[in-house]
Parts: structure tokens; C-alpha cells; sequence
């Protein structure tokens, strides 16, 4: 079987629908349908019903996924093992989000580097969505991530609990409504937020924490960001912490597919975890 006519498949299942599935995989909408054909006629069963909202799977497709990421990530890890570099044993490809590039993602690596020397390296950054769907067609072999979706074929690591908390740029550590930031943590955060502050109604949002602390720092204001990103600056009073104010917890995980090589893979999830909990020096 052509692995682009599991992968096209995965992408509908993934966007619900052949259209935004050829905009991720950027091909005509044609070239969507005809791959999708082409493998009905091979399974010999029909996979999607299509309808106005996009398409869903029948009986026959709900079979064919429990199957078509494995074959997906099979097909991926042979790659790795062909493009191994010489003097390298395996490669090891990671990833995570934005938010958690640095210093998390950027301290895994080096470690890996000193103490996983027979392993070679792939370091990648994309948003959630896209890399969890890397991480189940086995392009990234584990992703840092806040809030995983699961999935059959994944496993989830707790890594660490991390603390969204207050702060400001106000020297006397108060908040002034007309200059607070909203950062979107997500739908638990919004939940909490809002039990919290019902009345509050901020003009100014952001979806990506560096950019919202960024923008505290250069114009001023508050906002909830994470504890390790906040710290140097609260050390170099450019930030302070509100006191008496909730704070979120928000964990951190490791996601692998659950058929990833575990004698590739298994020292550097112990590595990580030893990252997260402060027991390595870098």
C-alpha cells in the first residue's frame, strides 16, 4: 500500500473533513479524493461518508484506523533506521511546543547530546494540534506538551505540574484591569479564570505565552504566565507577583507512540524526567 494513502486517510479522520485534510497536506482536494478511492478499492470497503459538515467514518473506516497509524509510524521508523548516520546506532526525533522550547526542550537536548553520544538528534517545534498528529503518524518520536489529546497507539507522561501565576509590571505588585492580559491556557484555564474573576471582561488576549509576556515587558500590564518563565524577571524587578491571587496548576507531559522503541526512546523519556524534576545539573 502507498504510505500517502494511509497518511491522506489519517488527516481526514484527523480534520473531519477532505477539504481542510488537503489544505494540511497541501494537494488539491482531487488528489485528496482519488487517494481515498484508490484505497477503498484495495480494502474493498467503502471508508467515509461524506455530508455537509465534512465526512465521517463507517464501520469499515472505524476498523481501518485502529490500523493505519501503526502502519503510518512503521513505515517512519523504518525511515529513521535508513538515514542513521554513520556512527550512530538509531535516530531520535523530538519535539514540543513553542511555549516549552526553551529552556525545557533546549535542556533535553543538551543532555542528550552528552550523555545519549550513539544517538542522533532531530529537534522540532510546531503547535499542539500538528505535532500530536506527528507524534501518532511517527514522524516525532515523543513531543513536551501541555494539554495532549489522547489517542489510541499513545502513551502520556506526567512530566511536572507547572504554576500559571500573576504577575505584573506595577512596582507596588497591583493589577489595573485597563492594562491586564489575557493569555489562553487553554479551556481548564478559561474555566478556572472565569470562576475566579466572573466579572472580568480584559480587551487584550493572546494564545501564545511568549508573546503575551513579551508584550507585559515592553508596554506594561499583567497577566497569567508561567512560574519558570516569570522568575529572572521577578529577580530583576521587572516583574512582580500579585499576592493573594489564585494560582493554575499546569502539568506538562511526554507523549510516544506506545509501539516506540523502547531502547531508543526509554533513556531519554528518564533523562527528561530527571530534567523536569531538577535532579540533572546542566
Amino acid at each position: 500500500m502507498d504510505i500517502e494513502l494511509a497518511r491522506t486517510f489519517i488527516e481526514i479522520v484527523s480534520t473531519g473533513s477532505f477539504i481542510r485534510a488537503s489544505e494540511r497536506l497541501n494537494v488539491a482536494q482531487t488528489t485528496v479524493s482519488a487517494r481515498i478511492r484508490n484505497l477503498e478499492q484495495q480494502l474493498g470497503r467503502a471508508l467515509f461518508v461524506r455530508h455537509k459538515g465534512g465526512a465521517s467514518l463507517t464501520p469499515a473506516g472505524e476498523q481501518f484506523l485502529r490500523h493505519a497509524p501503526m502502519f503510518v509510524q512503521l513505515w517512519q521508523r523504518t525511515l529513521h533506521q535508513v538515514a542513521v548516520p554513520p556512527g550512530r546506532r538509531a535516530v531520535l526525533t523530538v519535539g514540543s511546543e513553542v511555549s516549552l522550547a526553551q529552556p525545557l526542550l533546549l535542556d533535553w537536548v543538551r543532555w542528550m547530546r552528552r550523555s545519549l553520544q550513539d544517538i542522533a538528534l532531530r529537534v522540532h517545534v510546531d503547535v499542539p494540534q500538528d505535532l500530536i498528529n506527528q507524534v501518532a503518524s511517527g514522524t516525532v518520536d515523543v513531543a513536551i506538551m501541555y494539554a495532549p489529546q489522547h489517542r489510541p497507539g499513545l502513551k502520556i507522561d506526567l512530566l511536572m505540574e507547572e504554576k500559571l501565576v500573576l504577575a505584573t509590571t506595577n512596582s507596588e505588585a497591583r493589577v489595573d484591569i485597563a492594562d491586564y492580559v489575557y493569555m489562553d491556557w487553554g479551556p481548564d484555564f478559561g474555566l478556572h479564570h472565569g470562576m475566579n474573576f466572573p466579572s472580568a471582561a480584559p480587551d487584550l488576549s493572546f494564545d501564545l505565552g511568549p508573546l503575551a509576556l513579551n508584550y507585559v515587558l515592553a508596554a506594561g500590564g499583567s497577566g497569567y504566565f508561567r512560574m519558570g518563565a516569570v522568575q529572572p524577571y521577578v529577580a530583576t524587578g521587572q516583574l512582580h507577583l500579585v499576592p493573594d491571587m489564585p494560582q493554575f496548576s499546569y502539568p506538562v507531559y511526554a507523549v510516544q507512540s506506545a509501539n516506540a522503541d523502547e531502547s531508543v526512546v526509554g533513556p531519554a523519556i528518564a533523562g527528561l524526567h530527571a530534567i523536569s524534576n531538577g535532579n540533572i545539573g546542566l
